[in-house]
């Protein structure tokens, strides 16, 4: 199994993203994922950026893939996704089926992104017709309903693409034409005045008791708890699973990564870093289920 670095889900700085990557560059990746998929408003780094930086990271040897938006709203937003395509050079996670249809169009080939809600056998091996080579399952499909699918895939003697599970980060549980971070501060998405970045990891939201429940991002909610599977590698493995996502985070993602590269090289599993893997057991994404050996 191979290290992915998932798309940046935040809103942060120019310089500090462009550092983030610089950084990510010497890190043990195969894939490194860039591009803005929450919010089309987040222009610190515009198309021609996010491209001459995969120009770079390609330069250090790394696959680079180009996100798209995950909710397409307005004509200039898929303008933005078609200089993207138009490029030609890289791969496209495409998180909405607009993606999907500009690829197979121009004969890009394409990542089926978490929010593409691919459920079973026969619109995975749609998409693999369209130009599909890596599927991304959304956050809350585990392990067995993972399995089930690709054994239908076998069944009907499909190959299996390339399978890439999130192993890492806070998940991304909803989008909305509506702005929550906007609504959250009581201003109009049209005058957010950008403040999804003044919360790099997202702004977090309370239950009336005070417990800590979500994360606003944008128009995007995200789970609290980090999810983290580096204990369940073993269980990725006998699935043929081929990469693992690891979310950027705004601090300690080294840490994070060096983490993943112990766990995969470790005969037995690790103790986790983070928390909450219960989608992976078919169990609600709060629940914490202990690693089965």
């Amino acid at each position: 199994m191979q290290l992915t670095l998932g798309p940046l889900q935040y809103f942060w700085p120019r310089e500090r993203t462009l550092a983030f990557y610089r950084e990510a560059a010497h890190w043990p990746l195969h894939t490194i994922y860039l591009g803005e998929t929450v919010c089309s408003k987040r222009r610190e780094l515009r198309t021609r950026d996010w491209i001459a930086l995969a120009e770079e990271l390609v330069a250090a040897d790394r696959q680079v893939v180009l996100s798209s938006l995950a909710l397409i709203e307005a004509e200039s937003e898929l303008g933005a996704l078609q200089r993207l395509v138009d490029h030609g050079r890289f791969w496209i996670e495409a998180n909405d089926l607009s993606a999907v249809q500009l690829c197979r169009e121009r004969g890009v080939p394409f990542v089926a992104g978490p929010s593409l809600n691919v459920y079973n056998h026969a619109a995975l091996a749609m998409l693999m017709q369209d130009g599909l080579r890596r599927w991304v399952p959304g956050v809350e499909q585990g392990r067995v309903l993972i399995d089930e699918l690709l054994c239908a895939l076998d069944a009907e003697g499909v190959a299996r693409p390339q399978v890439e599970v999130v192993a890492w980060g806070r998940l991304p549980l909803s989008y909305s034409a509506r702005c929550f971070t906007a609504r959250t501060l009581d201003v109009g998405k049209d005058q957010c005045g950008f403040r999804c970045i003044e919360h790099p990891d997202g702004l977090p939201l309370s239950t009336r008791e005070g417990r800590p429940f979500l994360r606003i991002n944008g128009i995007q909610v995200q789970g609290e708890e980090v999810t983290d599977l580096s204990p369940e590698l073993s269980a990725l493995r006998d699935l043929h699973v081929d990469l693992v996502r690891l979310y950027p985070q705004a601090d300690g993602m080294q840490a994070v990564i060096e983490h993943f590269v112990e766990a995969l090289a470790a005969k037995t599993p690790v103790a986790p870093l983070g928390q909450r893997n219960g989608y992976w057991h078919g169990e609600p994404g709060m629940s914490g289920v202990a690693a089965r050996a």
